[in-house]
């Protein structure tokens, strides 16, 4: 069968490489064309346009550059029409993937798949009715979402969360490491200019001020090293690592982490973090967060719990006293490390163990062939 992916960023790139490698496995004549990244382009097919080309995020990026995205939109659409693929399965970026959705549809060319749901149930909940409208089936990563989904009439699949399956993959190869051997702080900033301009360097400030410890940021693939030094502090020493940062966190004691998928890895690989997520004018974020946000939190760790497992500085929170004193508790004899520990360990018996992308995989070519 003939299978065409639409991702948007880096971890989507991932988590569809990963899909693609097990629906080779479940359909051996399978074929792959796709708009996605390098770990996609390793498992095989062609790739016609790199993610980095279509990652516009915030008002003005976007704004500045829609004669792009509107190209790199029409063109997309235009090569499905013209392959004829057996399913679009596509996978998060909702802004650019519902508008493809709606396409496929109402043209009837194929079956639409989504793998990773938007993340409508935080804000615009209205898209629900495009789903409903124009995608087949729905497979969900993240456990609250059947229930929110089917209260609102839509059925969905549950198939674990592929961020297991890449930490546990990641481990069986390099085996682990003890964090309290190591004196070592993780800086992740984001995957996002602006999230790393508005956030790394009061990041930096903060984790310095606890003697000892070496600083290491995780550095974004798609963002150059020139570019976080603008934001490194004269005369601080820190190290930045591209392409490790499962290696940085499993050997650093305690994370100052941008809110996204890399809250949830850092928590999968039980390293004590708080979430860091500073905005332009903070107060009035925080009043319109509270105003347009359906949910009480914004790390994926504190939704799948249901409760505030770990500190969220977000907008007007993000402040130096409450970085320092937040990651004070956390350091080794810190009060709240051993209480984060042990919630860890409850969120990972909720998501449940490996084997998301074999599950998405199965059902995926079942519901196919059916």
């Amino acid at each position: 069968m003939r299978y065409y992916l639409i991702v948007g960023e880096a971890s989507g790139d991932l988590h569809a490489s990963n899909l693609m490698a097990e629906l080779k496995r479940q359909d051996v004549e399978a074929e792959f064309r796709f708009y996605g990244g390098d770990k996609m382009a390793a498992v095989g097919g062609t790739l016609v346009k790199h993610y980095k080309e279509l990652a516009y995020m915030g008002f003005i990026p976007v704004l500045v550059h829609l004669p792009q995205i509107l190209q790199n939109m029409r063109q997309c659409k235009s090569d499905i029409e013209q392959w004829k693929p057996d399913v679009v399965i596509l996978v998060d970026y909702p802004g650019f993937n519902l508008d493809i959705a709606k396409f496929v549809h109402e043209k009837g060319i194929c079956k639409v798949y989504y793998y990773i749901s938007p993340k409508i149930w935080a804000w615009k909940e209205y898209r629900i009715k495009n789903i409903k409208r124009d995608v087949d089936e729905l497979f969900s990563i993240l456990p609250f979402e059947v229930q929110w989904f089917d209260e609102r009439g839509y059925k969905v699949h549950y198939v674990g969360n592929p961020c297991v399956d890449a930490v546990e993959h990641w481990k069986e190869e390099r085996g682990e490491v003890d964090h309290l051997a190591k004196k070592q702080i993780a800086i992740l900033a984001g995957s996002r200019r602006q999230e790393i301009k508005d956030n790394l360097r009061m990041m930096l400030t903060c984790a310095s001020k606890f003697e000892g410890y070496r600083l290491v940021i995780a550095g974004a693939p798609n963002i150059e090293e020139a570019y976080y030094q603008k934001y490194i502090p004269k005369g601080m020493e820190v190290e930045i690592r591209f392409g490790q940062t499962y290696q940085v966190l499993s050997e650093s004691v305690a994370a100052l982490v941008t809110s996204g998928t890399a809250t949830l890895e850092t928590a999968i690989l039980r390293v004590p973090q708080v979430v860091c997520y500073a905005t332009p004018v903070g107060k009035l974020i925080s009043w319109v967060r509270s105003k347009v946000l359906k949910v009480k939190y914004i790390s994926l760790v504190n939704l799948i719990v249901d409760r505030e497992i770990v500190q969220e500085l977000v907008a007007d929170r993000m402040t130096k006293e409450n970085i320092i004193q937040c990651l004070g508790d956390i350091l080794p004899e810190g009060k709240a490390r051993q209480q984060m520990l042990e919630d860890y360990e409850e969120m990972n018996r909720i998501l449940g163990g490996a084997g998301a992308s074999k599950r998405a995989a199965e059902e995926m070519v079942r519901l196919l062939k059916a």
